[in-house]
């Protein structure tokens, strides 16, 4: 069974830009990748839960096989699962589903996200051209 420190541990130790905060509540953790959300918990919800992101069709088999993963609550159901982590998915299987859901969400970044760092201000502007004011002949 995977409790909120091993969750916690697993996805910090992901490449790239990675961050955790509560930007909803006291409650709810989030994980980002290069600012986009890979994956919420409730740090108090007893079972722990986490929602992920999915492609959709692995979304369904996903729900189909195992009884434990659910459309996601307050998400996307179409691109958002809900896994409860009490105890009947395998861990394999819980890191691989947060695996797929953190690869879900760095193939639609921009490519150069990855090379950005937390905290310093990114400007896609480009450098200011000077112009020279010609005025024409009489």
């Amino acid at each position: 069974m995977i409790d909120l420190e091993s969750l916690r541990d697993y996805c910090l130790k992901k490449k790239g830009e990675i961050t955790e905060a509560f930007p909803f509540d006291e409650e709810v953790l989030v994980f980002k990748v290069s600012n986009k959300i890979f994956l919420l918990t409730n740090v108090n919800a007893v079972p722990l839960t986490v929602n992920l992101k999915c492609d959709p069709e692995r979304a369904i088999e996903w729900r189909e096989r195992h009884e434990d993963v659910q459309p996601g609550f307050h998400m996307h159901k179409k691109y958002w699962n809900t896994v409860d982590l009490s105890g009947s998915l395998s861990e394999r299987f819980v890191y691989e589903m947060i695996d797929h859901s953190y690869d879900e969400v760095v193939k639609k970044l921009p490519k150069n996200a990855g090379k950005r760092k937390v905290n310093k201000k990114v400007t896609n502007a480009k450098p200011k051209r000077k112009f020279i004011v010609r005025k024409k002949p009489k």
